[in-house]
Order: C-alpha cells, then structure tokens, then sequence
C-alpha cells in the first residue's frame, strides 16, 4: 500500500499553501532562483526547508556552540555563544516574518547560517585574520564560503543572497554599505541579528560586571524598555509595525521595490544609540583592550604558523588546491575559541606559552 502513494504531492501542497497563504511580496520556493548544481526536488519539503535542514546537519554548525559571541572563552553557564545568538536571531526572524506573511522557512535558513563562517574569539578573531590575509576578511563572506565551498551544501540563491549580505557597520544598522539582501526575509533578519545581540550583549555585560542595568541610558531604557524581554518586544512589534505593507494585507497592488522592511524613525535612532553605547563601554572598552589583543595575538600567530607550515593542515575543512594563505584562513577561521587556544599552547605561539609537544593531527580534534 505505502509503496504506491506518490510523496511529491507533499512538497506540491506545501508549495501551493505557501502561494495561497504568503504575501504577494514573500519569496516563493516554488519560484526559487535555485541552486548553483541542479538537484531533483525533495517530494516532502520545499526548497528553503531543504537549506535549513542542510545548515543543521552541517560541522561548521555544529562548532557554533563552542565559539565566542562577546566574551573570550567564558567559564559560566549563561554566556552567549554563537550558537545560542544564531537560535535567538532565528526565533525574532520567525516571528516577524511569520507576522508580515513572509516565508518563515527562508528566514530560519539565512538566520541559521549568517554566522556559520565567524571565526574563534568574536569580532577580535574577525579583525586578527582581516588584517594577517591578503585579501581581507569579513565573516559573512566567510560564511557563504563555508555553505558554497567548505561544506559544499548548495544552498538556494535567496539564501546564500541574504547570508553575504548580513553584516553592519557601527554607524546605522541600516547602512547599505556591506550589502543588503534581496529578499525580505534577509532583510529581516538582518535587523534580527541586531535586534537579538544588542540584547543578549547587554545581559552578558551584566552578568560579567561590565555594566549595571541602571547604567544603560535612561532615555533608551524608557523608550525601548527597561529589561530583556520588554526591549525585544518593542523592537519586534515596531518592525512589524513598520514593515505592514509588505505583509500585503492590505491588498494593494504596488510593485515589492515600493516597499521596505525596518523601524520607525525614533526606534531605530534609539537602537542605534543603544549599539553605541555597547560599542563604548562593552564592545570596545579600554578595560577589555588586553583581552582583545591577547586574543588577535593567538588568532595572527596561528595563521603565521600554518602559512609556514601548510602539511600540517591536516583537515577535510580546507580545499587541497587552494593558496597557502587560503588554507591557513579556512582552518583558523574554522577553530573554536578553546581547540585555538590549545593550539596556541601547543604551538608555543603566544608569549609564555610552553613549547608544542606535537603539530595538531586532524579536525577530529576539533571541539564540537
């Protein structure tokens, strides 16, 4: 009996519910700009469930949960690391496109993978390999490398699309000029990803004695909450708010380059003077200068050292026929805050560091 049931009629309802259910402006799978290597359909999942269940099974993924999203290799429990950050930007993303009829599922793939390529140490791990590699390093890039190249994952276009272009500048989260995705639900979490680390940062900040609540401006708690949960809820229902045309609820017919996904003037001024602050007195404070160039010390040497000694780069996460350099990023950018630590010790990298007892034999030693 089951041998007989035609399972595409699965994915085809799934497709139609998605045209029947979403806005005109959403991103169709059914409609997808597909992928770089054509692969026959799923018969039970759409094309952007395909990419987020491929994100999830993935190794990179997985090293997530031992990488950095603020604090270098925190010892507590409650410290946010790049995989709790990537679940929380995933659940805001949800939420909004879910409110403006967008398509939830490419939303969560994007989110999913925006910070897969980020390498060990957070943003001072990001400016220690951008300053030691040829041609620069910015970890969205790194990210679509890794679902394009690394992993080999072949995602969609609207996925890979709105991964490359997640990054911001310090000025405006809405600044353009690293890119803006071309979908909604990139846009959206985009906004997601500041809405979530703004937040979660300033809770870490706390917990590590940084900052007290009532040292974050007055005028900013009052406008956008005092607390955790009240500032994400400001920010997600002013996004909502602000982004209703482009649920198309309202039935109008304008072209989606009419339309925009955003805050309203006041919140996003007041978001981006809450990110400054962060920036100021957590970010970039003079007290955690040390820390931070402790870690862009480990992160250069490691790169020097596997540039002078390529052999040693024994592992499936580097492509054999690149450049040197090439390989040296990829593997670096690839490690977790603690496996680069012990490599710096082994290697005897960072001043004061006992002399390396042997070379690192694989990524199996990698912690995942």
């Amino acid at each position: 009996m089951s041998g007989s049931v035609d399972l595409t009629r699965v994915r085809q309802d799934l497709e139609r519910e998605e045209e029947e259910r979403l806005s005109p402006h959403a991103a169709k799978s059914a409609t997808t700009r597909g992928r770089e290597t054509y692969e026959e359909p799923s018969p039970v999942r759409t094309e952007f469930q395909r990419d987020r269940d491929r994100i999830i099974h993935c190794k990179a993924f997985r090293r997530l949960k031992h990488k950095t999203q603020v604090f270098i290799a925190p010892t507590g429990d409650h410290f946010v690391t790049r995989l709790t950050h990537t679940l929380e930007v995933a659940q805001i993303a949800r939420t909004i496109t879910r409110a403006l009829r967008l398509n939830e599922d490419l939303a969560e793939a994007i989110a999913l993978a925006h910070d897969i390529g980020h390498p060990p140490f957070g943003h001072a791990g990001e400016q220690a390999l951008a300053d030691a590699v040829p041609e620069g390093f910015r970890h969205a890039e790194q990210s679509l490398r890794v679902v394009e190249t690394l992993e080999q994952l072949n995602l969609t276009w609207e996925t890979r699309d709105g991964i490359v272009n997640s990054s911001k500048v310090r000025e405006d989260m809405f600044a353009e000029a690293w890119g803006t995705p071309k979908t909604f639900e990139g846009q959206i979490v985009k906004i997601s990803d500041a809405i979530a680390y703004i937040n979660h940062d300033i809770g870490d900040a706390i917990r590590a004695g940084l900052i007290t609540e009532n040292e974050l401006p007055g005028e900013l708690t009052e406008m956008l909450g005092s607390h955790h949960a009240q500032r994400i809820n400001t920010l997600v229902l002013d996004v909502i708010t602000e982004s209703w045309p482009v649920s198309g609820r309202d039935g109008n017919e304008l072209p989606s380059s009419d339309f925009k996904v955003g805050m309203s003037e006041r919140i996003a001024k007041a978001t981006n003077a809450l990110r400054e602050f962060m920036f100021e007195r957590v970010y970039l404070w003079e007290g955690r200068r040390e820390e931070a160039e402790q870690a862009k010390r480990i992160v250069k040497a490691l790169y020097s050292y596997y540039v002078e000694h390529a052999d040693e780069i024994q592992s499936t996460f580097v492509i054999a026929e690149d450049a040197i350099w090439r390989k040296a990023a990829d593997y670096v950018a690839g490690m977790t805050d603690e496996f680069a630590l012990a490599a710096a010790r082994r290697l005897g990298s960072v001043a004061g560091a006992s002399e390396p007892n042997s070379p690192l034999q694989s990524d199996r030693d990698i912690v995942v």
